[in-house]
């Protein structure tokens, strides 16, 4: 048997061990300090053993996978710089920056340990060990950054193990996945979170910005709502890619001041005709860094009993809804009735699935 612990039993570790038990030679010891979590995971069948003993989840671990968040990662890597393992072990993590702790993962080499750095770009909305499940990392890219002279066959040995998640697994440079990452993911949180708050401050007694902020604004801005400690962590994390991103960002707001104070229409347009291009060139259907909402726009009649209706079809269908939501403002959405999937082959079922019973549907692109 292949022994692997999962440190942190979560979304992550949860959908982690439930990818890796397909292998049925592969046995998953779950680490958790909240006991609750682990009677959960034990319940569902997510782990075969749990302990909120950290020495022992590790002890026999041929795999070891850092499931907690970017702030606590420093305490599980210390704690495992001084606890006896298995000779061989390879230590992973999920954290979404790498540089940082392939810093701290120095001085494992000397034990005959080996470190490759891990993240797998995929996540959901939902959180907790509850939320797992085997298809969360499925066609999503999942990031190694092994430590300077990790042997190539070590690194063949992880891609076996995550074969089961089918997931997309690459080799990258530390650095590289950093600065890759901190465009695509981090950032854009500094931007989501900056134009709310610029909103907020615009607040006036009428509440007008409120009132009208929902559609389309409350969409471009949804990660906004992140945890906000869990991205002080990340950008903390991540400081010098930061500080760059937002100096480039502010040579391109000083850009965009530039053709408004001249009143240049061709060059506004092209700024615009630029990104759309590269935007629309994007993939589709492939999971990114920052985690997609799978939805549909429906036209429903203002009548009793037609969301229940909705609802019941989908069910009967197994058609897996994870969220309903009726839309009070109708600018820029078509549609009044905003459903939720988990996953893009679930919104393409309920697409036909509607339209074939009469329902008017849409997509955003």
């Amino acid at each position: 048997m292949t022994e692997v612990a999962i440190l942190g039993v979560g979304l992550i570790g949860g959908s982690l061990a439930l990818s890796l038990k397909k292998n049925k030679d592969v046995h998953i010891t779950g680490f958790d300090v909240i006991e609750d979590n682990l009677r959960m995971a034990l319940s569902l069948g997510v782990l075969d053993r749990g302990t909120s003993q950290l020495a022992e989840a590790v002890a026999e671990a041929d795999f070891i996978f850092l499931c907690a968040p970017v702030g606590k990662l420093q305490e599980l890597i210390s704690f495992l710089r001084y606890t006896p393992l298995k000779p061989g072990a390879v230590i992973t993590d999920t954290g979404s920056t790498k540089v940082e702790v392939m810093e701290l993962s120095h001085g494992f080499a000397e034990r005959g340990v080996h470190f490759i750095g891990g993240h797998p770009m995929a996540g959901s909305h939902k959180s907790g060990v509850e939320a797992s499940h085997d298809r969360l990392f499925e066609n999503a890219y999942f990031v190694l950054t092994p430590a300077e002279g990790t042997p190539e066959e070590v690194v063949a040995g992880m891609k076996t193990l995550l074969a089961p998640t089918n997931a997309k697994v690459v080799v990258m440079d530390a650095q590289k996945h950093d600065e890759v990452v901190g465009a695509i993911s981090h950032f854009p949180h500094i931007i989501a979170a900056s134009l709310v708050n610029l909103v907020a401050n615009c607040e006036d007694e009428q509440s007008w910005y409120r009132k009208l902020a929902a559609g389309g604004f409350r969409d471009i801005t949804r990660i906004a709502s992140s945890n906000p400690r869990m991205w002080r962590d990340i950008l903390l994390s991540n400081r010098p890619v930061m500080k760059q991103l937002a100096q480039d960002w502010r040579t391109v707001l000083d850009s965009m001041i530039e053709l408004i104070e001249k009143a240049d229409g061709s060059g506004i347009e092209q700024f615009f005709a630029s990104a759309r291009e590269y935007r629309d060139g994007l993939p589709e259907k492939q999971k990114g860094a920052i985690a997609a909402y799978f939805e549909l726009y429906l036209d429903i009649p203002d009548e009793p009993g037609v969301i229940g209706k909705v609802t019941t079809l989908l069910g009967e269908h197994t058609i897996n809804l994870t969220n309903v939501r009726i839309l009070e403002t109708r600018e820029d959405i078509l549609g009044v009735l905003r459903l939720s999937f988990r996953s893009q082959e679930d919104v393409e079922r309920a697409i036909a699935l509607l339209q074939e019973r009469g329902y008017t549907v849409y997509q955003r692109e």
